[in-house]
Protein backbone atom coordinates (compact mmCIF):
# COMPACT_ATOMS: atom_id res chain seq x y z
CA UNK A 1 0.00 0.00 0.00
CA UNK A 2 1.43 3.36 -1.09
CA UNK A 3 1.88 6.04 1.59
CA UNK A 4 -0.60 8.90 1.41
CA UNK A 5 0.96 11.95 -0.25
CA UNK A 6 1.81 14.82 2.05
CA UNK A 7 -0.81 17.58 1.88
CA UNK A 8 -0.12 21.30 1.73
CA UNK A 9 -1.40 22.88 4.90
CA UNK A 10 -2.41 26.00 2.95
CA UNK A 11 -4.38 24.47 0.09
CA UNK A 12 -5.07 20.85 0.84
CA UNK A 13 -3.31 19.98 -2.44
CA UNK A 14 -0.51 17.39 -2.31
CA UNK A 15 2.78 19.24 -1.90
CA UNK A 16 4.33 17.61 -5.01
CA UNK A 17 1.35 18.67 -7.16
CA UNK A 18 1.37 22.17 -5.68
CA UNK A 19 5.02 22.50 -6.61
CA UNK A 20 4.24 21.25 -10.11
CA UNK A 21 1.38 23.72 -10.49
CA UNK A 22 3.74 26.45 -9.37
CA UNK A 23 5.96 25.53 -12.29
CA UNK A 24 3.09 26.50 -14.63
CA UNK A 25 2.87 30.09 -13.40
CA UNK A 26 4.67 33.08 -14.87
CA UNK A 27 5.47 34.22 -18.42
CA UNK A 28 6.38 30.87 -19.87
CA UNK A 29 6.13 30.05 -23.61
CA UNK A 30 3.33 27.64 -24.51
CA UNK A 31 5.69 24.90 -25.73
CA UNK A 32 7.67 25.00 -22.47
CA UNK A 33 4.41 24.94 -20.50
CA UNK A 34 3.28 21.85 -22.38
CA UNK A 35 6.50 20.08 -21.41
CA UNK A 36 6.02 21.03 -17.75
CA UNK A 37 2.44 19.72 -17.82
CA UNK A 38 3.70 16.31 -18.94
CA UNK A 39 6.39 16.32 -16.25
CA UNK A 40 3.82 17.27 -13.62
CA UNK A 41 1.55 14.40 -14.69
CA UNK A 42 4.32 11.82 -14.51
CA UNK A 43 5.23 13.00 -11.00
CA UNK A 44 1.83 11.91 -9.65
CA UNK A 45 1.51 8.61 -7.74
CA UNK A 46 0.95 5.60 -9.96
CA UNK A 47 1.58 7.49 -13.25
CA UNK A 48 4.50 6.08 -15.22
CA UNK A 49 4.13 8.12 -18.43
CA UNK A 50 2.15 10.95 -19.96
CA UNK A 51 1.69 12.53 -23.35
CA UNK A 52 0.10 15.75 -24.50
CA UNK A 53 -1.75 15.48 -27.78
CA UNK A 54 -2.78 18.26 -30.12
CA UNK A 55 -5.96 17.95 -32.16
CA UNK A 56 -6.71 20.10 -35.23
CA UNK A 57 -10.47 20.66 -35.19
CA UNK A 58 -10.83 21.37 -38.91
CA UNK A 59 -8.88 18.36 -40.19
CA UNK A 60 -9.25 15.98 -37.21
CA UNK A 61 -5.47 15.45 -37.40
CA UNK A 62 -3.83 14.42 -34.12
CA UNK A 63 -0.18 14.30 -33.16
CA UNK A 64 1.90 14.07 -30.02
CA UNK A 65 2.92 17.60 -29.06
CA UNK A 66 5.05 16.40 -26.16
CA UNK A 67 6.13 12.79 -26.08
CA UNK A 68 8.00 10.12 -27.92
CA UNK A 69 5.50 9.51 -30.74
CA UNK A 70 6.36 11.74 -33.69
CA UNK A 71 4.02 10.04 -36.15
CA UNK A 72 0.65 11.71 -36.75
CA UNK A 73 -2.40 9.59 -35.99
CA UNK A 74 -5.20 9.26 -38.50
CA UNK A 75 -8.04 9.77 -36.02
CA UNK A 76 -8.34 11.44 -32.62
CA UNK A 77 -10.27 8.42 -31.35
CA UNK A 78 -6.99 6.50 -31.15
CA UNK A 79 -5.86 8.43 -28.11
CA UNK A 80 -8.84 7.08 -26.19
CA UNK A 81 -8.18 3.47 -27.23
CA UNK A 82 -6.23 1.17 -24.87
CA UNK A 83 -2.83 0.12 -26.13
CA UNK A 84 -1.33 -3.35 -25.98
CA UNK A 85 -0.98 -4.79 -22.44
CA UNK A 86 -3.00 -1.90 -21.04
CA UNK A 87 -6.50 -1.91 -19.67
CA UNK A 88 -8.78 1.10 -19.91
CA UNK A 89 -8.38 1.70 -16.18
CA UNK A 90 -4.63 2.17 -16.62
CA UNK A 91 -5.15 5.06 -19.07
CA UNK A 92 -6.56 8.46 -18.11
CA UNK A 93 -7.41 11.20 -20.66
CA UNK A 94 -8.62 14.73 -20.14
CA UNK A 95 -9.17 17.71 -22.44
CA UNK A 96 -7.22 20.91 -21.78
CA UNK A 97 -9.78 23.28 -23.29
CA UNK A 98 -10.41 24.04 -26.95
CA UNK A 99 -11.30 26.79 -29.35
CA UNK A 100 -12.59 26.85 -32.90
CA UNK A 101 -9.31 25.60 -34.27
CA UNK A 102 -7.57 23.20 -31.89
CA UNK A 103 -7.61 21.42 -28.56
CA UNK A 104 -5.14 19.54 -26.37
CA UNK A 105 -5.65 16.22 -24.64
CA UNK A 106 -3.55 15.04 -21.69
CA UNK A 107 -3.06 11.26 -21.66
CA UNK A 108 -1.60 9.54 -18.57
CA UNK A 109 -0.56 5.88 -18.25
CA UNK A 110 -0.31 3.81 -15.09
CA UNK A 111 1.52 0.57 -14.51
CA UNK A 112 -1.80 -0.70 -13.20
CA UNK A 113 -5.17 0.90 -12.59
CA UNK A 114 -4.78 4.59 -11.78
CA UNK A 115 -6.15 5.40 -8.33
CA UNK A 116 -9.15 7.71 -8.02
CA UNK A 117 -7.12 10.20 -6.02
CA UNK A 118 -4.51 10.34 -8.79
CA UNK A 119 -7.28 10.80 -11.36
CA UNK A 120 -8.64 13.72 -9.34
CA UNK A 121 -5.19 15.26 -9.24
CA UNK A 122 -4.81 14.73 -13.00
CA UNK A 123 -8.14 16.47 -13.54
CA UNK A 124 -7.00 19.38 -11.37
CA UNK A 125 -3.72 19.53 -13.27
CA UNK A 126 -5.61 19.54 -16.57
CA UNK A 127 -7.84 22.44 -15.51
CA UNK A 128 -4.91 24.48 -14.23
CA UNK A 129 -2.82 23.65 -17.31
CA UNK A 130 -5.68 24.68 -19.61
CA UNK A 131 -5.78 28.14 -18.00
CA UNK A 132 -2.00 28.50 -18.04
CA UNK A 133 -1.73 27.43 -21.68
CA UNK A 134 -4.60 29.73 -22.69
CA UNK A 135 -2.83 32.68 -21.05
CA UNK A 136 0.49 31.71 -22.63
CA UNK A 137 -1.08 31.45 -26.06
CA UNK A 138 -2.85 34.76 -25.58
CA UNK A 139 0.50 36.32 -24.74
CA UNK A 140 1.89 34.51 -27.77
CA UNK A 141 -0.85 36.03 -29.93
CA UNK A 142 0.01 39.51 -28.69
CA UNK A 143 3.68 38.86 -29.31
CA UNK A 144 2.77 37.54 -32.75
CA UNK A 145 0.84 40.73 -33.51
CA UNK A 146 3.83 42.72 -32.33
CA UNK A 147 6.03 40.59 -34.58
CA UNK A 148 3.74 41.29 -37.54
CA UNK A 149 3.89 45.04 -36.87
CA UNK A 150 7.68 44.90 -36.62
CA UNK A 151 7.88 42.71 -39.72
CA UNK A 152 5.68 45.16 -41.65
CA UNK A 153 8.08 47.98 -40.78
CA UNK A 154 10.97 45.93 -42.15
CA UNK A 155 9.00 45.03 -45.29
CA UNK A 156 8.42 48.73 -45.98
CA UNK A 157 12.07 49.63 -45.43
CA UNK A 158 13.23 48.86 -48.99
CA UNK A 159 12.10 48.93 -52.61
CA UNK A 160 14.91 46.67 -53.77
CA UNK A 161 13.27 43.36 -54.71
CA UNK A 162 16.27 41.19 -53.88
CA UNK A 163 16.72 42.82 -50.48
CA UNK A 164 12.98 42.53 -49.79
CA UNK A 165 12.96 38.79 -50.54
CA UNK A 166 15.91 38.41 -48.15
CA UNK A 167 13.96 40.26 -45.42
CA UNK A 168 10.83 38.14 -46.00
CA UNK A 169 12.82 34.93 -45.64
CA UNK A 170 14.59 36.24 -42.52
CA UNK A 171 11.23 36.97 -40.89
CA UNK A 172 9.65 33.67 -41.96
CA UNK A 173 12.52 31.39 -41.00
CA UNK A 174 13.11 33.15 -37.67
CA UNK A 175 9.44 32.97 -36.71
CA UNK A 176 8.90 29.34 -37.73
CA UNK A 177 12.35 27.86 -37.17
CA UNK A 178 12.60 26.70 -40.79
CA UNK A 179 16.03 25.83 -42.13
CA UNK A 180 15.67 27.72 -45.39
CA UNK A 181 13.08 29.15 -47.72
CA UNK A 182 12.28 30.65 -51.11
CA UNK A 183 9.90 33.39 -52.24
CA UNK A 184 8.49 32.76 -55.72
CA UNK A 185 6.72 35.47 -57.69
CA UNK A 186 3.93 34.69 -60.14
CA UNK A 187 4.33 35.71 -63.79
CA UNK A 188 0.78 35.23 -65.07
CA UNK A 189 1.64 36.29 -68.64
CA UNK A 190 4.31 33.61 -69.03
CA UNK A 191 2.52 31.08 -66.80
CA UNK A 192 5.68 30.81 -64.68
CA UNK A 193 6.87 31.34 -61.14
CA UNK A 194 10.26 32.94 -60.61
CA UNK A 195 12.60 34.09 -57.89
CA UNK A 196 15.79 36.03 -57.32
CA UNK A 197 18.64 33.91 -55.99
CA UNK A 198 21.87 35.38 -54.63
CA UNK A 199 22.86 38.91 -53.64
CA UNK A 200 24.40 41.83 -55.50
CA UNK A 201 26.35 41.01 -58.65
CA UNK A 202 25.80 37.28 -58.10
CA UNK A 203 22.02 37.70 -58.17
CA UNK A 204 20.27 35.44 -60.68
CA UNK A 205 16.69 34.93 -61.81
CA UNK A 206 15.39 31.35 -61.75
CA UNK A 207 12.15 30.46 -63.53
CA UNK A 208 9.97 27.38 -63.73
CA UNK A 209 6.55 26.52 -65.18
CA UNK A 210 3.74 27.25 -62.75
CA UNK A 211 2.45 23.68 -63.04
CA UNK A 212 5.65 22.14 -61.63
CA UNK A 213 6.45 21.21 -58.05
CA UNK A 214 4.75 22.04 -54.78
CA UNK A 215 5.25 25.80 -55.24
CA UNK A 216 3.67 25.65 -58.69
CA UNK A 217 0.72 23.68 -57.34
CA UNK A 218 0.16 26.24 -54.58
CA UNK A 219 0.40 29.11 -57.09
CA UNK A 220 -2.25 27.50 -59.28
CA UNK A 221 -4.60 26.18 -56.58
CA UNK A 222 -4.21 28.84 -53.90
CA UNK A 223 -4.09 26.34 -51.03
CA UNK A 224 -1.35 25.83 -48.45
CA UNK A 225 0.62 22.58 -48.25
CA UNK A 226 2.21 21.19 -45.08
CA UNK A 227 4.29 18.02 -45.43
CA UNK A 228 6.20 15.88 -42.97
CA UNK A 229 8.03 14.05 -45.78
CA UNK A 230 8.15 15.88 -49.08
CA UNK A 231 9.35 12.80 -50.96
CA UNK A 232 6.10 11.00 -50.21
CA UNK A 233 4.06 13.62 -52.07
CA UNK A 234 3.75 13.04 -55.85
CA UNK A 235 3.71 16.81 -56.49
CA UNK A 236 7.23 17.17 -55.11
CA UNK A 237 10.07 17.19 -57.66
CA UNK A 238 13.21 15.61 -56.17
CA UNK A 239 15.27 16.57 -59.22
CA UNK A 240 15.81 20.04 -57.73
CA UNK A 241 17.28 18.46 -54.58
CA UNK A 242 19.57 16.23 -56.62
CA UNK A 243 20.78 19.15 -58.69
CA UNK A 244 21.83 21.26 -55.69
CA UNK A 245 22.79 18.44 -53.31
CA UNK A 246 20.03 19.15 -50.80
CA UNK A 247 17.48 16.91 -49.05
CA UNK A 248 14.03 18.34 -48.43
CA UNK A 249 12.19 16.81 -45.49
CA UNK A 250 9.50 18.93 -43.89
CA UNK A 251 7.87 21.56 -46.06
CA UNK A 252 5.41 24.42 -45.63
CA UNK A 253 4.25 26.23 -48.75
CA UNK A 254 1.54 28.86 -48.85
CA UNK A 255 0.19 31.44 -51.31
CA UNK A 256 0.86 35.16 -51.02
CA UNK A 257 -2.30 37.09 -51.89
CA UNK A 258 -2.76 40.78 -52.49
CA UNK A 259 -5.68 42.85 -51.20
CA UNK A 260 -7.79 41.81 -54.19
CA UNK A 261 -7.24 38.14 -53.37
CA UNK A 262 -5.02 37.48 -56.40
CA UNK A 263 -2.03 35.20 -55.87
CA UNK A 264 1.11 37.25 -56.50
CA UNK A 265 3.63 34.85 -55.02
CA UNK A 266 4.39 31.71 -53.04
CA UNK A 267 6.40 31.33 -49.83
CA UNK A 268 8.08 27.95 -49.40
CA UNK A 269 9.84 26.99 -46.15
CA UNK A 270 11.87 23.82 -45.63
CA UNK A 271 13.30 21.56 -42.94
CA UNK A 272 12.08 22.79 -39.59
CA UNK A 273 13.45 20.61 -36.78
CA UNK A 274 9.92 19.98 -35.49
CA UNK A 275 6.75 19.69 -37.58
CA UNK A 276 5.40 22.90 -39.08
CA UNK A 277 2.27 23.86 -37.14
CA UNK A 278 -1.00 25.59 -37.79
CA UNK A 279 0.42 28.51 -35.76
CA UNK A 280 3.28 28.82 -38.27
CA UNK A 281 0.78 28.85 -41.08
CA UNK A 282 -1.53 31.32 -39.31
CA UNK A 283 1.32 33.77 -38.65
CA UNK A 284 2.53 33.65 -42.24
CA UNK A 285 -1.01 33.92 -43.54
CA UNK A 286 -1.56 37.03 -41.39
CA UNK A 287 1.69 38.48 -42.75
CA UNK A 288 0.83 37.51 -46.34
CA UNK A 289 -1.12 40.66 -47.26
CA UNK A 290 1.71 42.90 -46.02
CA UNK A 291 4.24 40.79 -47.94
CA UNK A 292 2.11 41.04 -51.09
CA UNK A 293 1.91 44.84 -50.88
CA UNK A 294 5.67 45.11 -50.35
CA UNK A 295 6.40 42.70 -53.22
CA UNK A 296 4.12 44.54 -55.63
CA UNK A 297 5.70 47.88 -54.70
CA UNK A 298 9.19 46.43 -55.14
CA UNK A 299 8.27 44.87 -58.49
CA UNK A 300 6.81 48.14 -59.75
CA UNK A 301 9.97 49.93 -58.60
CA UNK A 302 12.15 47.31 -60.30
CA UNK A 303 10.16 47.59 -63.53
CA UNK A 304 10.32 51.38 -63.40
CA UNK A 305 14.09 51.35 -62.85
CA UNK A 306 14.57 48.84 -65.68
CA UNK A 307 12.32 50.88 -67.97
CA UNK A 308 14.19 54.09 -67.19
CA UNK A 309 17.51 52.36 -67.84
CA UNK A 310 16.20 50.93 -71.11
CA UNK A 311 14.92 54.35 -72.15
CA UNK A 312 18.31 55.91 -71.36
CA UNK A 313 20.09 53.20 -73.33
CA UNK A 314 17.67 53.54 -76.25
CA UNK A 315 17.95 57.31 -76.18
CA UNK A 316 21.73 57.01 -76.37
CA UNK A 317 21.41 54.42 -79.15
CA UNK A 318 19.06 56.73 -81.04
CA UNK A 319 21.56 59.57 -80.79
CA UNK A 320 24.29 57.26 -82.08
CA UNK A 321 22.03 55.99 -84.87
CA UNK A 322 21.02 59.51 -85.84
CA UNK A 323 24.70 60.33 -86.10
CA UNK A 324 25.14 57.49 -88.59
CA UNK A 325 22.42 58.76 -90.94
CA UNK A 326 23.07 61.71 -93.28
CA UNK A 327 22.15 65.13 -91.92
CA UNK A 328 20.63 66.10 -95.26
CA UNK A 329 20.50 64.79 -98.83
CA UNK A 330 23.56 65.74 -100.91
CA UNK A 331 23.45 68.63 -103.35
CA UNK A 332 24.53 67.40 -106.77
CA UNK A 333 24.17 68.82 -110.27
CA UNK A 334 21.37 67.24 -112.27
CA UNK A 335 19.33 65.80 -109.37
CA UNK A 336 17.27 66.83 -106.33
CA UNK A 337 16.62 64.43 -103.43
CA UNK A 338 14.15 64.42 -100.51
CA UNK A 339 14.19 61.73 -97.82
CA UNK A 340 12.30 60.86 -94.63
CA UNK A 341 13.17 58.36 -91.89
CA UNK A 342 10.95 57.24 -89.01
CA UNK A 343 11.65 54.46 -86.47
CA UNK A 344 8.65 52.69 -84.91
CA UNK A 345 10.68 52.37 -81.71
CA UNK A 346 13.36 54.69 -80.36
CA UNK A 347 15.86 52.87 -82.55
CA UNK A 348 15.25 50.78 -85.63
CA UNK A 349 16.88 48.79 -88.39
CA UNK A 350 15.93 50.86 -91.44
CA UNK A 351 18.93 52.55 -93.00
CA UNK A 352 19.66 54.95 -95.84
CA UNK A 353 22.87 56.62 -96.90
CA UNK A 354 24.61 58.66 -99.57
CA UNK A 355 28.29 57.87 -100.18
CA UNK A 356 30.52 59.87 -102.50
CA UNK A 357 32.32 57.51 -104.86
CA UNK A 358 36.08 57.86 -105.53
CA UNK A 359 37.34 59.42 -108.76
CA UNK A 360 37.97 55.92 -110.13
CA UNK A 361 34.19 55.49 -110.06
CA UNK A 362 33.70 58.79 -111.94
CA UNK A 363 33.13 60.67 -108.67
CA UNK A 364 29.47 59.77 -108.59
CA UNK A 365 27.09 58.99 -105.73
CA UNK A 366 26.21 55.68 -104.06
CA UNK A 367 22.60 55.61 -102.82
CA UNK A 368 21.62 53.01 -100.20
CA UNK A 369 18.23 52.04 -98.77
CA UNK A 370 18.20 48.98 -96.49
CA UNK A 371 15.86 47.26 -94.05
CA UNK A 372 17.28 45.04 -91.28
CA UNK A 373 15.03 42.24 -90.03
CA UNK A 374 13.16 43.17 -86.84
CA UNK A 375 13.32 46.33 -84.78
CA UNK A 376 15.10 47.72 -81.74
CA UNK A 377 18.70 47.90 -80.62
CA UNK A 378 19.80 44.58 -82.17
CA UNK A 379 18.63 45.65 -85.62
CA UNK A 380 20.21 49.08 -85.16
CA UNK A 381 23.53 47.41 -84.30
CA UNK A 382 23.42 45.39 -87.53
CA UNK A 383 22.60 48.57 -89.41
CA UNK A 384 25.66 50.31 -87.90
CA UNK A 385 27.93 47.42 -88.91
CA UNK A 386 26.55 47.42 -92.45
CA UNK A 387 27.07 51.18 -92.71
CA UNK A 388 30.70 50.88 -91.60
CA UNK A 389 31.31 48.03 -94.06
CA UNK A 390 29.71 49.94 -96.95
CA UNK A 391 31.81 53.04 -96.35
CA UNK A 392 34.97 50.94 -96.25
CA UNK A 393 34.08 49.04 -99.43
CA UNK A 394 32.96 52.16 -101.31
CA UNK A 395 36.54 53.46 -101.24
CA UNK A 396 37.73 50.35 -103.07
CA UNK A 397 36.99 50.24 -106.82
CA UNK A 398 34.78 47.21 -107.49
CA UNK A 399 31.64 46.38 -109.46
CA UNK A 400 28.45 47.42 -107.66
CA UNK A 401 27.14 43.83 -107.51
CA UNK A 402 30.16 42.83 -105.39
CA UNK A 403 29.05 45.05 -102.49
CA UNK A 404 26.05 42.96 -101.33
CA UNK A 405 27.99 39.73 -101.91
CA UNK A 406 30.84 40.92 -99.65
CA UNK A 407 28.47 42.18 -96.94
CA UNK A 408 26.59 38.87 -97.10
CA UNK A 409 29.77 36.89 -96.46
CA UNK A 410 30.91 39.13 -93.61
CA UNK A 411 27.53 38.82 -91.86
CA UNK A 412 27.59 35.02 -92.10
CA UNK A 413 31.14 34.87 -90.74
CA UNK A 414 30.06 37.05 -87.79
CA UNK A 415 27.30 34.57 -87.04
CA UNK A 416 29.42 31.44 -87.40
CA UNK A 417 29.96 31.23 -83.62
CA UNK A 418 26.47 29.84 -83.19
CA UNK A 419 24.71 33.17 -82.71
CA UNK A 420 21.64 33.75 -84.81
CA UNK A 421 22.41 36.48 -87.35
CA UNK A 422 19.87 38.92 -88.72
CA UNK A 423 19.40 39.44 -92.42
CA UNK A 424 18.50 42.54 -94.41
CA UNK A 425 17.11 43.65 -97.71
CA UNK A 426 19.08 46.28 -99.57
CA UNK A 427 18.79 48.55 -102.61
CA UNK A 428 22.06 49.98 -103.93
CA UNK A 429 22.30 52.48 -106.77
CA UNK A 430 25.35 54.25 -108.18
CA UNK A 431 24.65 57.47 -110.03
CA UNK A 432 27.28 58.99 -112.29
CA UNK A 433 28.45 62.56 -111.78
CA UNK A 434 26.01 63.88 -114.37
CA UNK A 435 23.08 62.29 -112.52
CA UNK A 436 21.83 60.67 -115.72
CA UNK A 437 23.19 57.10 -115.64
CA UNK A 438 22.03 54.74 -112.88
CA UNK A 439 23.34 51.26 -112.08
CA UNK A 440 21.51 49.38 -109.32
CA UNK A 441 21.32 46.10 -107.39
CA UNK A 442 18.14 45.02 -105.59
CA UNK A 443 18.98 42.47 -102.84
CA UNK A 444 15.52 41.26 -101.84
CA UNK A 445 14.25 44.80 -101.23
CA UNK A 446 10.88 46.43 -101.94
CA UNK A 447 11.29 47.23 -105.68
CA UNK A 448 11.85 50.96 -106.18
CA UNK A 449 9.79 52.64 -108.90
CA UNK A 450 11.03 54.86 -111.71
CA UNK A 451 8.18 57.17 -112.73
CA UNK A 452 8.96 58.68 -116.10
CA UNK A 453 8.03 62.21 -117.07
CA UNK A 454 5.30 60.80 -119.32
CA UNK A 455 3.71 58.89 -116.36
CA UNK A 456 4.98 55.42 -117.26
CA UNK A 457 6.40 53.23 -114.44
CA UNK A 458 9.32 50.81 -114.22
CA UNK A 459 10.12 48.54 -111.24
CA UNK A 460 13.76 47.97 -110.34
CA UNK A 461 14.00 44.24 -109.50
CA UNK A 462 17.39 43.12 -110.86
CA UNK A 463 19.74 41.78 -108.17
CA UNK A 464 19.32 38.76 -105.92
CA UNK A 465 18.12 37.55 -102.52
CA UNK A 466 18.34 39.20 -99.11
CA UNK A 467 21.77 39.66 -97.50
CA UNK A 468 23.00 37.63 -94.53
CA UNK A 469 20.81 34.55 -94.93
CA UNK A 470 22.64 32.07 -97.19
CA UNK A 471 26.35 31.79 -98.14
CA UNK A 472 27.97 32.22 -101.54
CA UNK A 473 25.33 34.48 -103.04
CA UNK A 474 25.90 36.22 -106.35
CA UNK A 475 24.11 39.38 -107.44
CA UNK A 476 23.42 41.00 -110.80
CA UNK A 477 22.98 44.67 -111.61
CA UNK A 478 20.60 46.64 -113.79
CA UNK A 479 21.18 49.83 -115.81
CA UNK A 480 18.92 52.70 -116.79
CA UNK A 481 19.06 56.34 -117.84
CA UNK A 482 17.31 59.14 -115.98
CA UNK A 483 15.94 61.91 -118.15
CA UNK A 484 14.62 65.32 -117.17
CA UNK A 485 11.69 65.12 -114.67
CA UNK A 486 12.05 61.35 -114.23
CA UNK A 487 11.55 60.20 -110.61
CA UNK A 488 13.18 57.43 -108.59
CA UNK A 489 11.08 56.45 -105.53
CA UNK A 490 12.62 54.03 -103.01
CA UNK A 491 11.22 53.01 -99.63
CA UNK A 492 11.18 50.32 -96.96
CA UNK A 493 8.20 48.05 -96.33
CA UNK A 494 6.95 50.31 -93.54
CA UNK A 495 5.46 52.39 -96.36
CA UNK A 496 4.03 49.69 -98.62
CA UNK A 497 2.84 47.39 -95.80
CA UNK A 498 1.11 50.07 -93.71
CA UNK A 499 -2.36 48.61 -93.00
CA UNK A 500 -5.74 50.21 -92.47
CA UNK A 501 -8.24 49.00 -89.88
CA UNK A 502 -9.38 46.23 -92.26
CA UNK A 503 -5.87 44.89 -92.70
CA UNK A 504 -5.47 46.21 -96.27
CA UNK A 505 -1.92 47.32 -97.12
CA UNK A 506 -1.08 50.64 -98.71
CA UNK A 507 0.82 48.70 -101.37
CA UNK A 508 3.43 49.66 -103.96
CA UNK A 509 0.88 50.03 -106.77
CA UNK A 510 -1.00 52.66 -104.77
CA UNK A 511 2.35 54.31 -104.08
CA UNK A 512 3.27 54.40 -107.78
CA UNK A 513 -0.14 55.74 -108.78
CA UNK A 514 0.06 58.51 -106.17
CA UNK A 515 3.59 59.55 -107.21
CA UNK A 516 2.48 59.55 -110.84
CA UNK A 517 -0.27 62.04 -110.00
CA UNK A 518 2.18 64.20 -108.02
CA UNK A 519 5.10 63.92 -110.48
CA UNK A 520 5.02 67.59 -111.50
CA UNK A 521 5.82 68.68 -107.93
CA UNK A 522 9.21 69.09 -106.27
CA UNK A 523 10.67 65.99 -104.51
CA UNK A 524 9.91 67.32 -100.99
CA UNK A 525 6.30 68.07 -101.94
CA UNK A 526 5.90 64.60 -103.44
CA UNK A 527 7.38 63.04 -100.29
CA UNK A 528 5.04 65.06 -98.03
CA UNK A 529 2.03 64.05 -100.12
CA UNK A 530 2.93 60.35 -99.93
CA UNK A 531 3.50 60.43 -96.16
CA UNK A 532 0.19 62.21 -95.63
CA UNK A 533 -1.60 59.53 -97.66
CA UNK A 534 0.15 56.69 -95.82
CA UNK A 535 -0.72 58.20 -92.44
CA UNK A 536 -4.36 58.65 -93.45
CA UNK A 537 -4.52 55.06 -94.72
CA UNK A 538 -2.99 53.57 -91.57
CA UNK A 539 -5.02 55.65 -89.10
CA UNK A 540 -6.80 53.18 -86.80
CA UNK A 541 -4.92 50.28 -88.31
CA UNK A 542 -1.56 48.58 -87.87
CA UNK A 543 1.39 50.89 -88.43
CA UNK A 544 4.22 49.47 -86.40
CA UNK A 545 7.18 49.13 -88.76
CA UNK A 546 10.13 51.43 -89.35
CA UNK A 547 9.92 53.43 -92.57
CA UNK A 548 12.12 55.22 -95.07
CA UNK A 549 10.87 57.11 -98.11
CA UNK A 550 13.23 58.64 -100.68
CA UNK A 551 12.27 60.66 -103.77
CA UNK A 552 14.95 61.57 -106.38
CA UNK A 553 14.13 63.77 -109.36
CA UNK A 554 16.27 64.30 -112.46
CA UNK A 555 16.57 67.97 -113.39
Amino acid sequence: MQPSPQKSARSGIPRELEESLGQLEGRIPANELALRVVRAATSLPGVIGARLWRVEQDSADVWAEIGALPARESSPSKIFSPEKNETPSSVWTGALGSDDFRMRVLEAHGESAIAEEAKAQLALLARFAALALALAERRGTMEELSSIVEATKKLNSTLDLGELIHIILQIATRQTGAGRGTVFLVDAEKNEIWSLVGIGLDQQVIRMPSDRGIAGWVAQNGRSVRLENAYEDPRFEPEVDRRIGFTTRRLLCLPIRNEAGAIVGVLQLLNKEEPFTSEDEAFLDALSAHVAIALEKAQLHRERVEKEKLERDLSLAREIQAGLLPDAPPVMPGIEIAVSHRASQMVGGDYYDFVRLPPEENGGLLIVVADVEGKGAASALVMANVQATLHALADQPAPLEKLPATINQKMLVAGSGGRRTKYLSMFLASLDESGKKLRYVNAGHVPPAVIRADGSCEWLTEGGMVVGLLPDQEYSSGMLALNKDDLLVACTDGITEAMDASGIEFGRLRLAELVTRLRALAPQEILDGVLEAVNAHARGGMYEDDRILMVLKAL
